[in-house]
Order: structure tokens, then C-alpha cells, then sequence
């Protein structure tokens, strides 16, 4: 009975801290399925057009609610971020980036660059 106490016992979710590369793997997975989901918008979108005048105000009007415009920027990072982290992988595909010290580093390039991509577009639209 004293086996059972002298076991080593995981840590608690309190005290583990989840490393900033887990948290860009684990949010490129969301990303990838809120990326899914919000084609669902654009199909509406292409429906609209298609629908003619009318209907294509209709889905304007919905678009230009603050909201659906804070949804719809979000969307457009979730693109870059995806895309970043893709690329991410490709390097690593090809065996390089693995280095521990530079892990976190390229994590952190990678949220810079998608933010940087979703200004841009931002800036240009």
C-alpha cells in the first residue's frame, strides 16, 4: 500500500506551462478549423452576388455591423497565421529549424508576420 504513495504524480495544469511552440501548434489546428467554418461566409458571400442586387445589399449591410467586420479580420489572420505556420513546416520539412534555442524565436516570427500580412491587407483595402 505505501507503493501506491511513492509514485510520481503528474503535474497539475496550474503549474504546467504550455511552451509558446504547443500554443502555435495547438492554435494553427483552431485556426484551421475556424478557417473551414468561415468558408461558410464566403459561400454565403458568393450566393449573394449571385442572387443579384438586392440580396448582394442584404449581405453588405450584414457585413458592415462592427462585429461581423471584427469576425471578418479575424478570419484574415487566421489565413496568414495558417499560412505562416504551413511554410514553418515546410522548412521543417526539409530538416532545418529544429535548433531548440531558435524555436521560439521563429514562433514569434511567425505571429509577427501574420499580423504584419493582416495590416498590409488592412493599409491596402
Amino acid at each position: 500500500m505505501t507503493a501506491k504513495h511513492s509514485r510520481p504524480t503528474s503535474p497539475h495544469l496550474q503549474v504546467y506551462k504550455l511552451p509558446l511552440t504547443g500554443l502555435i501548434s495547438i492554435s494553427h489546428r483552431i485556426t484551421g478549423v475556424l478557417l473551414s467554418v468561415g468558408l461558410l461566409l464566403v459561400v454565403t458571400l458568393f450566393c449573394a452576388i449571385s442572387q443579384g442586387a438586392d440580396s448582394y445589399a442584404a449581405m453588405q449591410s450584414v457585413f458592415n455591423v462592427w462585429l461581423v467586420k471584427l469576425i471578418y479580420w479575424g478570419f484574415i489572420y487566421a489565413l496568414f497565421f495558417h499560412l505562416c505556420h504551413g511554410v514553418r513546416h515546410l522548412f521543417w520539412d526539409i530538416g532545418g529549424g529544429f535548433a531548440p534555442d531558435k524555436l521560439n524565436w521563429y514562433a514569434k516570427i511567425e505571429l509577427a508576420v501574420a499580423f504584419a500580412l493582416t495590416l498590409a491587407t488592412w493599409i491596402f483595402i
